[in-house]
């Protein structure tokens, strides 16, 4: 089975921004979630497994100025800059693996739409974790979705792990306490749909 750069830079070469399950073309939901944890236009935000996402064009449009998106993909990435075009000079985009990046600062949110759910490996959560912790402030905070238990139990052909909010705030651990849970159900360009869960954390200041 090929490593996760080859997967994923396999999969944004040869197809579509729209022809991939989880293309959204307004991301609410997540725009929604970042907005109530924190409003402030100069929070440092960063994007896990953004890859072509249009959040970062939501969140630049919604007035957000230090943005970064880290993503296995530099294929990924090439479509979304490519795409915002001038003001995607503007953004930190950054091409690496979440559970082996070393982080050289820190932020005020952490998002991460459906890339945590293709660590089945407890050790690859657990990088995943290590780098977490380090890169959000005290008091930060920490939007993760994933399939919900009742969703799908693989996608782009690679298994999952689905969770829930508790199982979550296991994951992370006792410095960061659960705020918020949402439910969505995402609609597929091909018109199917998945359950998706939203949980948002906050780092305790101490």
């Amino acid at each position: 089975m090929p490593d996760r750069t080859t997967h994923w830079e396999s999969v944004y070469a040869t197809k579509g921004e729209a022809e991939v399950s989880w293309y959204q073309d307004s991301p609410a939901t997540s725009l929604a979630m970042i907005r109530a944890a924190n409003s402030d236009h100069d929070a440092a935000i960063i994007d896990i497994g953004g890859g072509a996402s249009r959040l970062v064009d939501a969140l630049l449009q919604d007035g957000y100025r230090r943005l970064a998106v880290l993503d296995l993909s530099a294929n990924a990435l090439e479509v979304a800059k490519t795409r915002i075009g001038a003001a995607a000079s503007t953004v930190d985009w950054i091409v690496a693996d979440a559970t082996t990046w070393r982080p050289t600062r820190t932020y005020d949110v952490w998002h991460d739409r459906a890339a945590f759910h293709f660590l089945t490996d407890p050790g690859d959560r657990a990088a995943y974790v290590e780098r977490l912790r380090s890169a959000v402030a005290p008091g930060g905070q920490v939007i993760i979705a994933t399939f919900a238990p009742d969703g799908p139990e693989k996608c782009s052909g690679l298994p999952v792990q689905r969770h829930d909010s508790a199982s979550l705030a296991a994951e992370l651990g006792p410095a960061f306490e659960l705020v918020e849970t949402r439910g969505e159900t995402h609609r597929t360009p091909w018109d199917s749909t998945q359950a998706f869960q939203f949980s948002r954390f906050r780092r305790r200041d101490s």
